[in-house]
């Protein structure tokens, strides 16, 4: 388990902890789930060499899914509760990813994201599980 404090809405490139992980775990070659349990954020895989995308991304998503949005009726925790719950949506609450000689087997240009998606500071968990030998 993962536990990342997020300091408002953004990517968090979380590659690095869960290379570690991978790497405690002691498995040579096998599959890695991941799987974050909370319901206003996501799982990406996504480029990690151009910071502009992920400022893209933010643009995009918030443009698509615009907090406060009167279309919504769900609003208890403030105007970014149920656009943050829409973006989970439609990204990722989990990913699998390869592992190969103890390590992700990401592209040259992917990292591993937390995307959280509500505007004030949060903690939030993402669960590992490894097989493989």
């Amino acid at each position: 388990m993962l536990e990342i404090s997020c300091q408002g809405r953004g990517l968090y490139d979380i590659s690095r902890e869960v290379d570690d992980w991978v790497n405690k775990a002691g498995i040579h070659t096998g599959v890695l789930t991941l799987f974050v349990q909370h319901t206003s954020c996501s799982l990406l895989v996504q480029e990690n060499a151009d910071p502009a995308v992920q400022h893209d991304m933010e643009r995009f998503l918030s443009k698509l899914v615009p907090d406060g949005d009167p279309m919504f009726r769900h609003s208890s925790e403030g105007p970014d509760d149920m656009s943050a719950h829409v973006r989970s949506a439609l990204t990722h609450v989990s990913l699998n990813v390869p592992v190969s000689q103890g390590r992700m087997g990401l592209g040259v240009w992917q990292g591993v994201y937390l995307y959280e998606h509500r505007t004030h500071h949060m903690r939030r968990r993402v669960s590992l599980h490894l097989i493989g030998e």
